[in-house]
């Protein structure tokens, strides 16, 4: 074991595992079971994983609403363990080429100050921001709502891989977990805890980012979105964000400075 992680006593396993009376026995027994130790040992054979009471758990993420007991991992973990600096940023699945080009505008300027980009590999706005931060020699961070041995959507296998050798690739599941719709909204719950700002860059009225956003909101993180035209579907999300009182981004400099007010 690493001198930066730790084994809970029994006490603390119970109540991590949240386990009433009635579900004692039942626990107990399948914690000691040979496919339990089997699933574990396969686990850590394909990947890493830090534990909720480990050392170099985020402070960010611990602190915040219903944090994971365990994170898979494959890569850099000191991207988000060593006081980086991370920008979570989400938007619209179906996008348009807006949001290829705001990402374009802002995304050389904040990498290039260091600033490490968090995202949760989807299709759209999150594959977007992980493939500019690439191509601007940045660092980035993908949570994903799947086993680290699942690609999803497929089409991002090549992408996903290369996160895993050059950037972080985060999930709460186990390997062979396959892609739930509930899934989705709890990686977004570990996107708005680990990072200090999140933006939103394109989306619809009632979209899944806006629950990123309202994630973030909750966690006292501070909250940009990229203005869009009015007669633009895939910006009323965004420019009733800066209704309610996000901050409207119109260049890196606006990002930018959310850190270095900090």
């Amino acid at each position: 074991m690493k001198a930066n992680q730790a084994i809970p006593d029994i006490k603390k396993l119970e109540e991590l595992a949240e386990i009433t009376d009635s579900e004692r026995s039942f626990f107990w027994k399948k914690f000691n079971s040979i496919e339990l130790e089997l699933a574990v040992d396969r686990n850590l054979y394909h990947s890493k994983a830090i534990t909720i009471i480990d050392s170099v758990y985020p402070q960010c993420l611990l602190e915040s609403y219903n944090p994971p007991n365990v994170l898979f991992y494959r890569g850099d973990l000191s991207l988000i363990t060593n006081d980086r600096n991370l920008l979570g940023i989400v938007g619209a699945r179906q996008n348009s080429t807006y949001s290829s080009i705001v990402l374009a505008k802002l995304l050389p300027a904040v990498v290039a100050d260091k600033i490490v980009t968090v995202s949760g590999l989807a299709q759209g706005v999150d594959s977007l921001v992980h493939l500019q931060t690439f191509a601007d020699c940045g660092k980035t961070v993908a949570v994903i709502g799947t086993g680290l041995d699942i690609f999803y959507p497929s089409q991002n296998r090549v992408l996903q891989q290369k996160i895993a050798c050059e950037g972080l690739l985060l999930s709460e599941y186990g390997l062979g977990t396959g892609p739930r719709k509930f899934h989705f909204p709890a990686r977004n719950r570990i996107i708005a805890g680990l990072v200090q700002t999140l933006l939103v860059v394109e989306a619809r009225h009632h979209s899944g980012s806006l629950i990123s956003a309202n994630l973030a909101l909750q966690e006292n993180r501070n909250v940009l979105a990229v203005p869009g035209p009015i007669n633009s579907l895939l910006s009323v999300g965004t420019n009733e964000l800066i209704k309610a009182g996000a901050k409207p981004v119109l260049d890196a400099q606006d990002i930018i400075e959310e850190f270095r007010n900090t």
